[in-house]
């Protein structure tokens, strides 16, 4: 006997995972976590008897339900599903994955399309803060098909535009949760910031990295991926998150002189494995930490990036954009930011995604798994 689960799978961004929606899911957390994990295969490492690709990009779901709150429309709760162990973490968020959360509400009917574009006010409940969603939606249907290219996704799609906004101390309450600019752990100056994603910034010459390395080689590079955990863990007792060992938070960048015209060079750690490409709220923080002067970031990325130059005045950046280059290419952040001798004031940081439905209908997980209640009388 197996259970049938209505489901939807996506590629959001540069991920791809499941969707589906709170009310066909079991209602407490317990039994949720088994089911995202027998749907995606986990513990085997291979993901070959569930739905997963064996990868982090593509070991992750995304629960969609209608929100009570005022000020948005659905709730978004992201789900980063273990490949080797039993484990789903929701402590993160995840961009990209949201890329795919308004059009995938628009279409099961919880937000009401607009004849050209619809703005989807999404809750996230990994960090309790708010985004505008922006999906094309022509004659009042969801438009996948467009001439808009992100980097580390194949050919072209509809725009989807990502407003996030207040994201600055969105897990800690703090932009900078040890009140430095600049700490050091093990030798290293690095930055750690919170700001749409809590994120160590380290230099990538303090690690005698170039910092524009390919994937494969960061990971194959056994001793880097260890003095990176060494300073990651430190930092995650420092930003008050405790004993980091079996979490992915705080995640970790190594930063470098942009090389191909972008503003900055980045290369994100998830944190053991260096990513693909980029995460959507690691670029955000990445292109915040750039912008305020006196971090690591702001030491690193090309001058012609930023438009103030008097940090004593306010300087409010409106659409300042960051252009942060990855393995795959480039990403590209619009930040609206007030900078001050005081603090940082950041209003908004947008960019543009793309998603795609690929496949809706059922998904099979085992009854010993999840049986339903009503199944269960019957």
């Amino acid at each position: 006997m197996q259970t049938a689960i209505p489901c939807t799978i996506m590629r959001g961004g540069t991920s791809r995972g499941p969707y589906f929606l709170a009310n066909d899911l079991p209602r407490d957390w317990a039994s949720q976590k088994q089911v995202l994990l027998s749907a995606m295969g986990s513990c085997s490492g291979q993901q070959i008897d569930g739905i997963g690709g064996a990868s982090s990009l593509t070991s992750k779901a995304a629960i969609i339900s209608v929100s009570d709150h005022p000020d948005a429309d659905i709730d978004y709760l992201f789900a980063q599903v273990s490949i080797n162990d039993m484990t789903v973490d929701t402590t993160p968020s995840c961009g990209n994955i949201l890329a795919g959360a308004a059009p995938f509400a628009i279409e099961s009917g919880l937000v009401r399309a607009g004849d050209t574009e619809t703005c989807v006010r999404v809750r996230n409940l990994n960090t309790n803060s708010f985004i505008n969603v922006v999906v094309q939606t022509p004659h009042g249907f969801v438009e996948y098909d467009g001439n808009t290219r992100i980097d580390g996704v194949e050919g072209s799609a509809a725009p989807v535009i990502l407003n996030f906004l207040n994201v600055a101390g969105t897990k800690t309450g703090k932009l900078f949760p040890t009140g430095n600019l600049i700490d050091t752990f093990d030798g290293v100056q690095v930055s750690c910031i919170d700001a749409a994603m809590p994120m160590v910034l380290i230099p990538a010459s303090a690690l005698d990295k170039v910092g524009n390395e390919s994937k494969e080689e960061l990971d194959q590079d056994q001793a880097l991926l260890s003095r990176i955990e060494s300073i990651r863990q430190q930092a995650g007792w420092k930003m008050g998150f405790g004993d980091v060992t079996d979490k992915v938070i705080p995640k970790v960048s190594l930063l470098s002189p942009a090389c191909k015209g972008g503003s900055i060079t980045s290369r994100y750690f998830v944190p053991d494995t260096c990513h693909t490409s980029h995460s959507v709220t690691g670029a955000i923080c990445v292109s915040i930490g750039a912008t305020i002067p006196g971090t690591i970031a702001s030491n690193i990325i090309a001058p012609s990036s930023l438009n103030h130059s008097n940090i004593i005045a306010p300087s409010r950046l409106n659409h300042s954009k960051i252009s942060i280059e990855h393995p795959s290419g480039k990403i590209d952040i619009s930040l609206d930011i007030e900078i001050n001798s005081i603090r940082s004031l950041i209003f908004q940081a947008g960019l543009i995604r793309t998603a795609r439905r690929l496949f809706r209908g059922d998904l099979y997980v085992p009854s010993r798994v999840w049986t339903p209640m009503q199944l269960k009388a019957s």
